[in-house]
């Protein structure tokens, strides 16, 4: 008998006809119809939905979920392997398209790209643009990058090698590649806040970095830097990043996260010239969303054959089957 598999998100034609092969499947549309779907489900895969234990205990057959994103903050994961429940993820398919979006926010903040489109379009265009609307070189200048781990490594190729940038980074070990390829130096936070030109936080979301660049931060860094955050909202306090843009003590910030999302219309953070915000784009191309989707589907397919070894969250749960 096929396992049963609950799909919570729309998933490319090709992908759901690969998970048919090896299951019957569910399409799920919304938490209230995955509460359902889950009370004789497998499996399950998709992404954007916040899952409580509570849900789970309404999944009594649940040996995996595969989550279509490198980041799994929507799970309680230490409960999923009390339960014996796999958690895969997509770790390496969007490192090249993030990095990418990571930089498109550095060179539309330094050179205020957003907001000059949207000044010609007013019509605002009559003569030469004075120094009042010039930006600020990224070629040459100095990046901080908090967490040097794939995606923030493959930003620090673009800095070094396109745009011949200083690279400081921060990182629970040392990345021997980068350094050796990019001439990056490992350094504390607090020395990256303060010598860094723009400061980019590539760090996933955990206790230890909610808040990590809160007020005590911006203090710290330049007063013409600017903060990158396409990593995770919480991990920057949104309320002291408003504080220290209206305050003028950095000179913008680039963001693709927030602390809630979809960011609120009255956010302050959109009344910012010096803001640019988009809507957790990240990995958002149409190579990368199917290559995530293809790579989310397999894991599911092995996970739930036992069969898969990499890309797991928890591999306590596939070591205590083992055992």
């Amino acid at each position: 008998m096929k396992p049963r598999i609950v799909a919570y998100k729309p998933l490319p034609v090709d992908v759901l006809a690969y998970l048919r092969e090896h299951a019957d499947v569910v399409q799920a549309d919304g938490p209230d119809a995955l509460a359902q779907a889950l009370a004789d489900a497998d499996g399950a895969i998709g992404a954007s939905l916040k899952i409580p234990p509570a849900l789970l205990d309404r999944a009594p057959r649940l040996k995996a979920w595969s989550t279509i994103s490198v980041g799994y903050d929507n799970f309680d994961v230490a409960d999923l392997t009390r339960r014996g429940i796999v958690l895969a993820h997509t770790p390496d398919v969007l490192t090249e398209s993030t990095a990418d979006t990571v930089f498109s926010l550095i060179l539309a903040s330094a050179r205020r790209v957003v907001e000059l489109a949207e000044w010609v379009r007013a019509g605002h265009w009559q003569r030469s643009i004075g120094p009042d609307l010039y930006g600020t070189d990224v070629q040459g200048k100095t990046i901080g990058i908090v967490g040097l781990g794939r995606i923030g490594a493959a930003v620090a190729r673009r800095a070094a090698l396109g745009f011949r940038m200083r690279v400081l980074y921060t990182n629970r070990s040392a990345n021997v590649e980068a350094e050796a390829q990019f001439a990056a130096r490992r350094v504390t936070l607090d020395e990256l806040l303060a010598e860094a030109d723009f400061v980019c936080v590539q760090v996933p979301l955990s206790p230890d970095t909610r808040h990590l660049i809160g007020a005590p931060a911006f203090t710290k860094m330049k007063p013409g830097a600017i903060l990158i955050n396409a990593s995770r909202g919480p991990v920057v306090d949104e309320a002291a990043l408003i504080d220290a843009l209206a305050a003028g003590r950095i000179r913008g910030a680039g963001l693709d996260v927030y602390e809630t999302e979809p960011l609120s219309a009255d956010s302050p953070l959109l009344r910012m010239k010096n803001v640019v915000a988009l809507p957790h784009i990240g990995s958002a191309t149409h190579e990368t969303r199917h290559a995530m989707a293809r790579c989310a589907a397999e894991n599911l397919v092995g996970a739930l054959a036992g069969t898969l070894r990499v890309n797991v969250v928890n591999p306590d749960v596939l070591t205590a089957r083992a055992g």
